[in-house]
C-alpha cells in the first residue's frame, strides 16, 4: 500500500483487501463437498463475512480478545476476561489456561458457525437475530392516556 495514503482512504483500502481475502475463503467453503448439503450456504457465508469484518478491530483478518469483547458487548452479553479466553480456546483450540489465546481466524470462525459442535460463541451469534425479531415493533411515542384509561 502507498505510504502517502492516510486516514479514511487507507482504511478503505485495508477493508477492501480484507474483504477480497475473506471472499476467497468463502469461495473455498462453497466448493467444499463437506458443506454441499448446507442450506443457503452462499448467503450464510456473506452474512458471516460481514459480521466477522465488523469485529476485526486490528484489520489483520482475525478477531482478538478485544474484538470478541466488543462483539459480545454490542450483543448485550458482556463476559469476563476468563470467559472470553474460554470462548476463544473453544473456537481455535488450545486451553483456557493459555496466557494469550490465539486470535480467531476467519477459517476458525466459519468452521465454528457451520460445524456441528455448539460453541458458546456460536450459540450467542445464532440467537442474536432471533432476539431482534421478538422486540416490539412500536417505535413511536406511547399513546396518550386519560384518567378514564387507568385501571
Amino acid at each position: 500500500m502507498d505510504k502517502n495514503i492516510q486516514g479514511g482512504k487507507a482504511y478503505g483500502i485495508i477493508k477492501s483487501q480484507q474483504e477480497e481475502k475473506l471472499n476467497s475463503i468463502n469461495e473455498a467453503f462453497l466448493s467444499d463437498p463437506q458443506y454441499a448439503e448446507e442450506e443457503d450456504l452462499a448467503s450464510k457465508l456473506d452474512m458471516f463475512k460481514n459480521k466477522y469484518m465488523e469485529f476485526d478491530l486490528n484489520d489483520q483478518g482475525e478477531i482478538d480478545m478485544m474484538g470478541l469483547k466488543r462483539m459480545l458487548e454490542k450483543l448485550g452479553v458482556a463476559k469476563t476476561h476468563l470467559e472470553l479466553k474460554k470462548m476463544m480456546s473453544e473456537v481455535v483450540g488450545g486451553s483456557a489456561q493459555d496466557t494469550k489465546p490465539r486470535p480467531i481466524g476467519y477459517n476458525d470462525f466459519l468452521n465454528m458457525m457451520l460445524g456441528k459442535r455448539n460453541a458458546i460463541l456460536k450459540l450467542i451469534l445464532m440467537f442474536e437475530g432471533k432476539g431482534k425479531e421478538q422486540e416490539p415493533t412500536n417505535t413511536g411515542p406511547p399513546c396518550r392516556k386519560t384518567f378514564s384509561d387507568l385501571p
